[in-house]
């Protein structure tokens, strides 16, 4: 009988190994397609979380350069999280330095990434895991040239908040007005 349960529970063990490999390999091959998307974008990046799992205490950080102060740019939040989310929303605080740390910006975010009366994830998915890039400002113009940095704080109830798999930031020139 012990061998019988010692086999059940290497298999289940194994299961879980197998399913966290494919999780990841799965979430690398949906940033390498997302990641080579947006021609218009200046930077692109993703901040990805320990065993899917975002802290309070951990504030992704961005730090990007701006050449051209003159053009309005869209900034998204880029979210990656796991069909098991507990909640429909995502509460995200968006703070935005200068290069002499002087902050010029926040904004506190609600993102939905369920529909909250059918449950139906929203984004783009593969298998159990979504993407959503949603807008956090349109033609935002920095001051002036040089180096700014973004960061983002999880304004949820819970910590550690689970099944969040990485967050990002995209900074991009508006595309052309289609005539």
């Amino acid at each position: 009988m012990k061998n019988v349960f010692g086999y059940m529970i290497s298999k289940q063990l194994w299961a879980k190994k197998t399913q966290r490999k494919a999780v990841f390999a799965m979430s690398l091959l949906l940033s390498l397609y997302c990641l080579s998307c947006d021609s218009n974008a200046i930077f692109k990046s993703y901040e990805d979380f320990k065993d899917t799992n975002w802290f309070v205490k951990t504030i992704p950080t961005f730090t990007f350069k701006v050449e051209d102060e003159k053009i309005p740019y869209n900034i998204f939040l880029l979210i990656r999280n796991a069909s098991q989310y507990p909640y429909n929303n995502l509460y995200i605080t968006r703070y935005i330095y200068d290069q002499d740390g002087k902050q010029i910006s926040n904004r506190l975010e609600e993102i939905l990434l369920f529909n909250p009366k059918t449950g139906k994830p929203l984004g783009e998915g593969l298998g159990d895991i979504y993407d959503h890039k949603v807008i956090s400002s349109r033609n935002f113009k920095f001051p002036k040239k040089g180096q700014y940095t973004i960061k983002l704080k999880q304004y949820m109830r819970q910590d550690p908040l689970p099944y969040v798999m990485s967050v990002g930031i995209s900074i991009e020139k508006p595309l052309p007005a289609k005539q």
